[in-house]
């Protein structure tokens, strides 16, 4: 059985720097035998959460929209590559509207505790975070990570990694870049063969 990679892209600019150096990571997780989807979350329709506390009561999201049918994908999957642009310091709205909807999940977790993920499950399944930014900071990151962190814990996926490129503005595109592209390729190859071996050998 082949080991199932997603890729959500939450930048609302089609084949920008951010989705090429996802698309470069799942050619390379392709390349490695893996199974590979994308997802573009400006192709979608879903709103942010209410802030209602229904879930809660129900475990259930009563907002019914596309943002609940790609949690069930994203639950599916061995791999969940999750990608945004650093716009402001943080990650777009796009992509934080999306993870404020999965709170229902959160709910089932703590609230229900009718969700649980074992440890053996967290290491099946890896997340990665990609990024770029314009800007050259060091920290330009920064504010993502715990964003990124409370969406890969709430479904059960271990942060595996980062592939983040920044400065930008100084190259001209990440196709200027001297290593990133072939760090992503690298890293869908590497990523993909750790979960066959770990998948193997449970």
């Amino acid at each position: 059985m082949k080991i199932t990679v997603l890729g959500v892209s939450g930048s609302p600019h089609r084949h920008g720097n951010t989705e090429t150096l996802l698309d470069k990571f799942l050619e390379g997780a392709k390349d490695a035998g893996a199974a590979v989807e994308k997802v573009v979350l400006k192709d979608l329709h879903y709103s942010p959460c209410r802030g209602c506390n229904a879930c809660y009561k129900t475990g259930d999201c009563i907002v019914q929209d596309d943002a609940v049918v790609l949690y069930d994908k994203i639950m599916a999957a061995d791999c969940f590559a999750v990608a945004s642009p650093i716009y402001t310091m943080g990650i777009t709205a796009e992509l934080k509207g999306l993870i404020d909807r999965e709170q229902y999940l959160w709910a089932r977790k703590f609230i229900l505790k009718t969700l649980y993920f074992p440890d053996d499950h967290i290491k099946r399944h890896k997340g990665i975070f990609i990024s770029t930014a314009g800007l050259g900071w060091d920290n330009v990151f920064d504010g993502a990570f715990p964003v990124v962190t409370a969406l890969f814990n709430t479904v059960g996926f271990e942060y595996y990694d980062n592939i983040i490129a920044n400065d930008m503005d100084r190259y001209g595109g990440i196709n200027q870049h001297p290593t990133a592209l072939k760090e992503a390729y690298d890293k869908g190859q590497k990523v993909a063969r750790v979960l066959e071996k770990i998948t193997a050998s449970s």
